[in-house]
């Protein structure tokens, strides 16, 4: 990898998320515009548990495919390096090593010989246990102490890499950096910081292109391009029809951020306080004034996950005016002689398994915060129950079906019917998973918790 010194660097960032798709005709101007890297968020715990739990992918093969096809043959006639983040939506090891799978076969198909790296992120709980006996282990705000036990019913824990372990591998001669849990924006400030630029703009021009064209009037349009130098960045839409403006870059500092002014790194805080956002013309934005303090402590995040029981969920709906008019006493009826159903049934107290009653189209999503008045003109019911195995939770369900079908109201004098949404009623989930970590690391160095694994670049006839 060249290091000699650069006046400025240019980030290629596709999208938000590699296999939600890109036109390839924003990826072919953006090499023509002179990208010196690509990078791509490849996962997210947006989407809830699951995903690090079970260690799943959320997006499908053939969109991550499309995708990397796309990006691997554009980095290659470029010759400028690959990276991806959080492989496999949460960054276990089985994440990383479903994208390289993919990545290998596409370099097979089209004749590529790209070294790629693998990034492994995923932790051990027996060491985290001597980490955390060594008082090395902290609590992010509202959590309390770390269990050891804690770390011991995990399924599966990653740290949440900042840009060293990539920048190690850059410089180690990786063409295609396949990277575990990485922070979203460590993805987009490895190259840069690579090649000397400050770490205030670089850092900030990560934070903003890390979700691709969110920061564009039209985020639908493809992704964009940030140039980082000595004194600031700037930014422009990959598609000519699309804008970046004042406001639409300097408003993602207030997503997914505590404090819209700053935002902690492994290594240290940027901080965009002093940040000025100007419009170099109708479509770019110049941005100066961003900082980053470094931190005493590097410190790396950990991301856990653990069952949290068995689900089964049923739906129905309902267009009865009478229940409608007073629904929440029908769902309070519902969860009354549901647990009375349950004990008289199966013999099960309330302690060995836990149900919700969630009312879409009345308040599911809001609940108390709802601010709508009136009766709606149809809700659906769903019932989501949660117990320690499979089949309690199903059996659960199936007491409750009867009642999701003709429960009446205590003054009602016949019988409604209502209407399941799928036959048979009850769907079983499988294992729920809880997140339980929210914690963090003081690291030994900045790539110790993470393994580099390389591989050679596949000659093809």
């Amino acid at each position: 990898m060249d290091n000699e010194p650069v006046d400025f660097v240019t980030v290629l960032a596709p999208n938000g998320m590699l296999g939600a798709g890109f036109p390839e005709a924003t990826i072919e101007r953006g090499l023509r515009l002179g990208a010196d890297v690509i990078s791509v968020d490849g996962g997210s715990t947006d989407s809830g548990p699951y995903y690090l739990g079970a260690s799943q992918p959320k997006t499908t093969r053939a969109a991550v495919a499309r995708d990397l096809r796309i990006l691997l043959k554009a980095a290659a006639g470029a010759g400028i390096p690959l990276i991806v983040g959080s492989c496999g939506t949460s960054g276990t090891d089985d994440g990383v090593d479903w994208v390289a799978d993919i990545v290998a076969d596409v370099q097979a198909d089209e004749g590529l010989e790209l070294r790629v790296a693998r990034i492994y992120s995923e932790q051990d709980a027996g060491e985290l246990k001597k980490r955390l006996d060594a008082g090395r282990i902290h609590a992010l705000p509202p959590t309390g102490e770390l269990r050891p036990e804690t770390l011991d019913n995990c399924t599966h824990i990653v740290g949440v890499m900042g840009h060293e372990p990539i920048v190690a591998a850059l410089e180690a001669g990786a063409d295609v950096v396949l990277a575990g849990r990485a922070t979203d924006t460590a993805i987009a400030a490895a190259y840069p910081l690579m090649r000397g630029m400050p770490a205030g703009p670089t850092w900030h021009a990560a934070k903003i292109i890390e979700c691709g064209g969110q920061c564009t009037t039209n985020p639908r349009a493809g992704g964009v391009l940030a140039t980082i130098d000595a004194n600031g960045f700037s930014i422009e839409p990959l598609d000519p029809t699309v804008a970046c403006t004042p406001v639409s870059v300097a408003a993602h500092m207030l997503y997914e951020t505590a404090n819209p002014f700053e935002m902690r790194e492994p290594d240290g805080t940027l901080d965009v306080r002093e940040a000025a956002y100007t419009a170099r013309d109708d479509r770019t934005v110049r941005v100066e004034g961003s900082q980053f303090h470094v931190a005493e402590q590097h410190s790396i995040k950990l991301e856990g996950a653990r069952i949290a029981g068995y689900e089964t969920m049923s739906f129905t709906a309902i267009r009865d005016p009478h229940i409608l008019a007073d629904i929440e006493a029908w769902a309070d009826l519902l969860s009354t002689v549901i647990k009375q159903r349950v004990e008289q049934t199966i013999g099960l107290s309330q302690d060995k398994y836990a149900f919700d009653v969630r009312l879409y189209g009345y308040n599911a999503v809001l609940g108390d915060l709802e601010p709508a008045q009136g009766a709606p003109r149809e809700v659906g019911v769903m019932l989501l129950v949660n117990a320690p195995d499979q089949a309690t939770a199903t059996a659960v369900a199936k007491i409750a079906n009867p009642l999701m079908l003709h429960l009446p109201t205590a003054d009602m004098d016949y019988l409604p019917s209502l209407a399941f949404a799928t036959s048979p009623a009850e769907i079983e989930r499988g294992p729920a998973y809880e997140f339980v970590l929210n914690h963090v690391v003081d690291s030994v160095t900045p790539t110790d918790m993470f393994r580099i694994e390389f591989e050679e670049a596949a000659h093809h006839d």
